[in-house]
């Protein structure tokens, strides 16, 4: 397997950047210094059985894209492609000449203006999503089926544990069976004498499922039960997704979100508003400006000094200025990908000469 210290070795990186907060000039004392770059494989490794489409570190800020998924990449309107592509001077650190027969100008169209859109809509649901893990937490163990179990009667439902203390009785003692045409509802019936008859209404306290019982004719039900699988099935999914973010989450970015107390990822939200201003900022002047003019502006946003609100207020702004210019742009409707494939084959033949 091919590592990062082999590129530089075998002189295989054809473009190497500074990228992230860095490039947009939003870096502060804790920012990491993120890099991307592409690369091309040796001739004997490029023909035969080994392709590698990208090499990275295990901390995946330092992340290099082979020459043809880079290409693809670009095909695509990848945001963070073309964002490479697009590097300023002052952040690239290696730039073969062979990179000239890609043209940033010859790559602009439409779909690169969706691409940002729709990214920057993406970082708008993460923080969303963040909002709902800070507002809803899964604290203690993950609960049970009963807790969704609810006894029907006189018109009103009530939760099987509450309904089952208050008459005295014990779960382990009861019996169900299944209701025909009646969905997630059964009858309910007690062992008076408490001698085991039943099976419960769990055969075990982690179950996904009621336990069934065999009921003599002639016993008397005592009660229907309704079984909400529903609602217990999407909080499973809930809780074993906040347990799986909990455990990978950054916690100092974690930390600084509770710490403005507004509820969302501030960071995912700035860069919700950077990406629409630079889809704005390509239609209005055709340049895809990394750096950012409103740093300040920016930081503030990070620092969680808005509310969620009034970011959403502000992206919606931004969406009809963007709706506004994309109607009189000249720019074509889709990438121009013969053009991408003349400038791969062209570098290749270059480099495998």
């Amino acid at each position: 397997m091919m590592t990062i210290k082999d590129l530089h070795d075998q002189n295989l990186i054809l473009f190497k950047a500074i990228t992230g907060s860095r490039a947009y000039g939003l870096d502060t004392a804790a920012s990491d210094t993120d890099i991307k770059g592409v690369f091309y494989l040796p001739k004997n490794v490029f023909y035969g059985l080994s392709y590698i489409a990208q090499i990275n570190n295990d901390s995946h800020d330092e992340v290099y894209y082979e020459l043809g998924r880079f290409v693809e990449l670009l095909s695509k309107n990848n945001p963070g492609a073309m964002e490479l592509l697009a590097s300023a001077s002052a952040s690239i650190l290696i730039n073969h000449p062979l990179m000239a027969n890609f043209q940033f100008k010859k790559l602009l169209n439409m779909g690169l203006i969706d691409s940002f859109v729709q990214y920057a809509m993406q970082q708008v649901k993460k923080a969303k999503g963040l909002n709902k893990k800070i507002n809803n937490p899964h604290v203690g163990a993950r609960k049970s089926l009963l807790d969704f179990a609810y006894i029907m009667s006189s018109g009103k439902s009530y939760p099987v544990e509450s309904w089952l203390q208050d008459h005295k009785l014990k779960s382990h003692f009861c019996g169900l069976i299944k209701l025909n045409h009646c969905k997630n509802v059964f009858a309910l019936y007690y062992d008076k004498n408490e001698q085991g008859l039943y099976r419960g209404i769990m055969a075990k306290a982690d179950s996904h499922e009621v336990a069934l019982s065999s009921i003599a004719k002639g016993e008397e039900t005592l009660a229907l039960l309704f079984v909400n699988h529903e609602a217990y099935s999407s909080y499973c999914k809930d809780f074993k997704a906040y347990k799986e973010w909990e455990k990978k989450r950054n916690v100092i970015r974690y930390a600084g979100t509770v710490a403005h107390g507004q509820g969302y990822d501030a960071k995912n939200m700035m860069h919700t508003i950077r990406l629409m201003e630079v889809a704005r900022d390509l239609l209005l002047k055709g340049e895809l400006i990394l750096k950012r003019p409103n740093r300040e502006a920016l930081l503030e946003i990070k620092s969680g000094r808005w509310t969620y609100d009034e970011l959403c207020r502000k992206v919606e702004v931004i969406q009809c200025e963007i709706d506004e210019l994309y109607f009189e742009s000249s720019f074509p409707k889709s990438v121009d990908t013969t053009y991408l494939e003349k400038s791969l084959l062209q570098i290749r033949e270059s480099l495998y000469q």
